[in-house]
C-alpha cells in the first residue's frame, strides 16, 4: 500500500497538482469511504474519523459534498425496484401469500 501511495503522490506532483488540491481530494475520498462503510450515518463516521459530528458536517460543507446525495445514494431501493428471487410481487393493497408446507396443515 505504501508503494501505491508513493506512486500516486509522485504522479500528482509531476502533474502539477497543488498541495491544497491534493489534500482536498484525499479528504473527500477518505470521508466518502468512511461514510459508505457506515451507510451514510454521519455520527458513526465521525466517531471512526475521530471528530465530532458537527466537525464532520462542517468539513462536508467545506468540501462541497452534498450530504443528501450521499445518503440517498446509500439507501436501499424501493420495494418495486428490488429483485425478487423467482417470486411475483403482490399488488398494491394485497398481502404476500406465503406457501404453507403440506405437513403443517390442519384438517
Amino acid at each position: 500500500m505504501k508503494r501505491e501511495l508513493d506512486a500516486l503522490i509522485t504522479q500528482m506532483h509531476s502533474a502539477g497538482i497543488p498541495y491544497a488540491d491534493a489534500m482536498r481530494q484525499f479528504k473527500k475520498r477518505y470521508i466518502l469511504e468512511v461514510l459508505a462503510q457506515h451507510k451514510g450515518n454521519q455520527c458513526k463516521a465521525a466517531v471512526e474519523l475521530g471528530m465530532h459530528r458537527n466537525t464532520l458536517s462542517r468539513t462536508l460543507a467545506e468540501l462541497d459534498m452534498n450530504t443528501a446525495q450521499i445518503r440517498s445514494g446509500m439507501r436501499r431501493p424501493v420495494m418495486s425496484e428490488r429483485p425478487m428471487m423467482g417470486q411475483q410481487r403482490p399488488g398494491i393493497g394485497q398481502r404476500p401469500r406465503l406457501p404453507i408446507p403440506a405437513n403443517s396443515r390442519t384438517a
